[in-house]
Protein backbone atom coordinates (compact mmCIF):
# COMPACT_ATOMS: atom_id res chain seq x y z
CA UNK A 1 0.00 0.00 0.00
CA UNK A 2 2.84 2.47 0.87
CA UNK A 3 4.43 1.80 -2.73
CA UNK A 4 1.32 2.14 -4.37
CA UNK A 5 0.60 5.88 -2.80
CA UNK A 6 4.55 6.51 -3.54
CA UNK A 7 3.42 5.89 -7.21
CA UNK A 8 0.46 7.77 -6.65
CA UNK A 9 2.64 10.96 -5.07
CA UNK A 10 4.77 10.69 -8.11
CA UNK A 11 2.40 10.70 -10.93
CA UNK A 12 0.65 13.99 -9.05
CA UNK A 13 4.24 15.25 -8.96
CA UNK A 14 4.29 15.07 -12.59
CA UNK A 15 0.39 16.08 -13.40
CA UNK A 16 0.28 18.56 -11.12
CA UNK A 17 2.16 21.37 -12.55
CA UNK A 18 0.94 21.06 -16.15
CA UNK A 19 -2.47 20.88 -14.84
CA UNK A 20 -2.09 23.97 -12.42
CA UNK A 21 -0.69 26.69 -15.09
CA UNK A 22 -3.71 24.74 -17.69
CA UNK A 23 -5.96 25.89 -15.08
CA UNK A 24 -4.31 29.45 -14.51
CA UNK A 25 -4.41 30.43 -18.31
CA UNK A 26 -8.14 28.88 -18.69
CA UNK A 27 -9.15 30.71 -15.86
CA UNK A 28 -7.34 33.84 -16.75
CA UNK A 29 -8.86 33.53 -20.57
CA UNK A 30 -12.14 32.64 -19.27
CA UNK A 31 -12.28 35.81 -17.03
CA UNK A 32 -10.31 38.05 -19.12
CA UNK A 33 -12.47 37.42 -22.56
CA UNK A 34 -15.80 37.71 -20.56
CA UNK A 35 -14.94 40.99 -19.37
CA UNK A 36 -13.73 42.39 -22.73
CA UNK A 37 -16.90 40.58 -24.81
CA UNK A 38 -19.16 41.97 -22.08
CA UNK A 39 -17.95 45.73 -22.02
CA UNK A 40 -17.06 46.06 -25.56
CA UNK A 41 -20.36 44.86 -26.51
CA UNK A 42 -22.21 47.05 -23.93
CA UNK A 43 -19.69 50.02 -24.64
CA UNK A 44 -19.36 49.87 -28.17
CA UNK A 45 -21.93 47.40 -29.76
CA UNK A 46 -19.24 45.06 -30.75
CA UNK A 47 -19.25 41.10 -29.87
CA UNK A 48 -15.21 39.83 -30.51
CA UNK A 49 -15.60 36.74 -28.87
CA UNK A 50 -11.72 34.93 -28.40
CA UNK A 51 -10.29 38.84 -27.70
CA UNK A 52 -9.28 37.38 -24.26
CA UNK A 53 -6.53 35.31 -25.97
CA UNK A 54 -4.70 38.38 -27.55
CA UNK A 55 -5.16 40.28 -24.14
CA UNK A 56 -3.13 37.40 -21.83
CA UNK A 57 -0.79 37.41 -24.70
CA UNK A 58 -0.31 40.88 -24.61
CA UNK A 59 -0.23 40.83 -20.71
CA UNK A 60 2.47 38.15 -20.46
CA UNK A 61 5.01 39.98 -22.77
CA UNK A 62 4.24 43.51 -21.15
CA UNK A 63 5.02 41.13 -17.53
CA UNK A 64 8.12 39.43 -19.21
CA UNK A 65 9.49 42.74 -20.49
CA UNK A 66 8.30 44.39 -16.84
CA UNK A 67 10.54 41.38 -15.22
CA UNK A 68 13.64 42.29 -17.20
CA UNK A 69 13.78 45.33 -15.58
CA UNK A 70 16.52 46.61 -12.61
CA UNK A 71 13.36 47.86 -10.53
CA UNK A 72 11.84 44.08 -10.60
CA UNK A 73 14.61 41.61 -9.72
CA UNK A 74 15.01 42.49 -5.87
CA UNK A 75 10.95 41.53 -5.84
CA UNK A 76 11.76 38.51 -7.89
CA UNK A 77 14.76 37.51 -5.12
CA UNK A 78 12.12 38.25 -2.47
CA UNK A 79 9.97 35.75 -4.25
CA UNK A 80 12.66 33.25 -4.76
CA UNK A 81 13.81 33.29 -1.31
CA UNK A 82 9.94 32.74 -0.08
CA UNK A 83 8.98 30.26 -2.69
CA UNK A 84 12.23 28.42 -0.82
CA UNK A 85 11.04 28.08 2.80
CA UNK A 86 8.24 26.06 1.33
CA UNK A 87 9.03 22.54 0.17
CA UNK A 88 6.60 21.26 -2.08
CA UNK A 89 6.10 24.75 -3.97
CA UNK A 90 9.75 25.21 -3.92
CA UNK A 91 10.37 22.05 -6.11
CA UNK A 92 7.75 22.81 -8.28
CA UNK A 93 8.84 25.98 -9.21
CA UNK A 94 12.60 25.37 -9.32
CA UNK A 95 11.09 22.40 -12.07
CA UNK A 96 8.66 24.30 -14.00
CA UNK A 97 11.37 27.47 -14.22
CA UNK A 98 14.10 25.01 -15.36
CA UNK A 99 12.38 23.74 -18.15
CA UNK A 100 10.68 26.62 -19.59
CA UNK A 101 13.96 28.33 -19.16
CA UNK A 102 15.35 24.89 -21.04
CA UNK A 103 13.38 25.32 -23.80
CA UNK A 104 12.99 29.59 -24.41
CA UNK A 105 15.11 31.58 -22.03
CA UNK A 106 18.73 32.42 -22.71
CA UNK A 107 20.01 29.37 -21.32
CA UNK A 108 18.58 26.71 -24.29
CA UNK A 109 19.15 23.24 -23.63
CA UNK A 110 17.45 21.89 -26.25
CA UNK A 111 19.45 23.34 -29.31
CA UNK A 112 21.53 20.42 -29.89
CA UNK A 113 19.59 17.45 -31.91
CA UNK A 114 21.54 14.19 -31.57
CA UNK A 115 21.51 10.78 -32.75
CA UNK A 116 22.86 8.15 -30.31
CA UNK A 117 24.01 4.37 -31.01
CA UNK A 118 21.82 3.04 -28.38
CA UNK A 119 21.98 -0.49 -29.05
CA UNK A 120 24.83 -2.37 -30.54
CA UNK A 121 23.65 -5.47 -30.80
CA UNK A 122 20.58 -4.65 -33.17
CA UNK A 123 22.02 -1.64 -34.22
CA UNK A 124 19.51 0.50 -33.15
CA UNK A 125 19.58 4.56 -32.63
CA UNK A 126 17.63 6.57 -30.23
CA UNK A 127 17.24 11.17 -31.39
CA UNK A 128 17.62 13.70 -28.47
CA UNK A 129 18.62 16.81 -26.92
CA UNK A 130 22.56 17.33 -25.53
CA UNK A 131 21.90 18.82 -22.75
CA UNK A 132 25.29 19.02 -21.41
CA UNK A 133 28.93 17.78 -22.84
CA UNK A 134 30.29 16.51 -19.67
CA UNK A 135 29.18 15.22 -16.44
CA UNK A 136 32.66 16.03 -14.63
CA UNK A 137 30.51 17.17 -11.81
CA UNK A 138 29.51 13.42 -10.67
CA UNK A 139 33.12 11.90 -11.77
CA UNK A 140 31.94 10.94 -15.37
CA UNK A 141 33.88 13.38 -17.79
CA UNK A 142 33.44 10.75 -20.41
CA UNK A 143 29.66 10.83 -20.59
CA UNK A 144 26.98 13.30 -21.66
CA UNK A 145 23.85 14.42 -21.00
CA UNK A 146 20.73 13.39 -23.62
CA UNK A 147 17.52 14.11 -23.12
CA UNK A 148 14.84 11.41 -25.00
CA UNK A 149 11.17 13.51 -25.41
CA UNK A 150 8.53 10.71 -25.44
CA UNK A 151 6.72 9.97 -28.50
CA UNK A 152 3.22 11.58 -28.39
CA UNK A 153 3.84 12.91 -24.63
CA UNK A 154 5.03 15.78 -22.79
CA UNK A 155 7.45 13.68 -21.26
CA UNK A 156 11.12 12.32 -21.36
CA UNK A 157 14.17 10.46 -20.53
CA UNK A 158 18.03 11.36 -19.34
CA UNK A 159 20.70 9.08 -20.09
CA UNK A 160 24.27 9.62 -19.58
CA UNK A 161 25.88 8.50 -22.80
CA UNK A 162 29.58 7.88 -23.71
CA UNK A 163 30.58 10.88 -26.21
CA UNK A 164 31.32 8.53 -28.67
CA UNK A 165 27.59 6.99 -28.81
CA UNK A 166 26.77 10.38 -29.82
CA UNK A 167 26.97 11.99 -33.28
CA UNK A 168 25.49 15.37 -33.66
CA UNK A 169 22.27 15.58 -36.45
CA UNK A 170 22.16 18.74 -38.87
CA UNK A 171 18.42 19.89 -38.58
CA UNK A 172 16.77 22.51 -36.38
CA UNK A 173 15.72 22.08 -32.80
CA UNK A 174 12.20 22.44 -33.75
CA UNK A 175 12.70 19.85 -36.03
CA UNK A 176 13.82 17.66 -34.00
CA UNK A 177 11.53 17.82 -31.49
CA UNK A 178 8.64 17.98 -33.99
CA UNK A 179 9.86 14.44 -35.49
CA UNK A 180 10.30 12.42 -31.97
CA UNK A 181 7.23 13.90 -30.26
CA UNK A 182 5.16 12.38 -33.37
CA UNK A 183 6.69 9.49 -33.40
CA UNK A 184 8.76 9.64 -36.31
CA UNK A 185 5.39 10.30 -38.36
CA UNK A 186 6.00 13.90 -39.77
CA UNK A 187 8.54 14.99 -42.39
CA UNK A 188 11.75 16.29 -41.61
CA UNK A 189 12.29 19.97 -42.92
CA UNK A 190 16.10 20.68 -43.98
CA UNK A 191 17.46 24.11 -44.08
Amino acid sequence: MKKLFGYFLQGLIIVAPVAIIAYILYFSFETIDGWLVLNLQKWYGVNIPGLGILAIFILLTLLGFIGQTTLVRPVKKLGGKLLEQIPFLNFMYTSLSDLFRAFVGKEKKFNTPVKVFFNKENGLWKMGFLTKQSMEEIGEPGLCAVYFPHSYNFSGELYLVPKENITRIDISPAEAMKFIVSGGATKIEIN
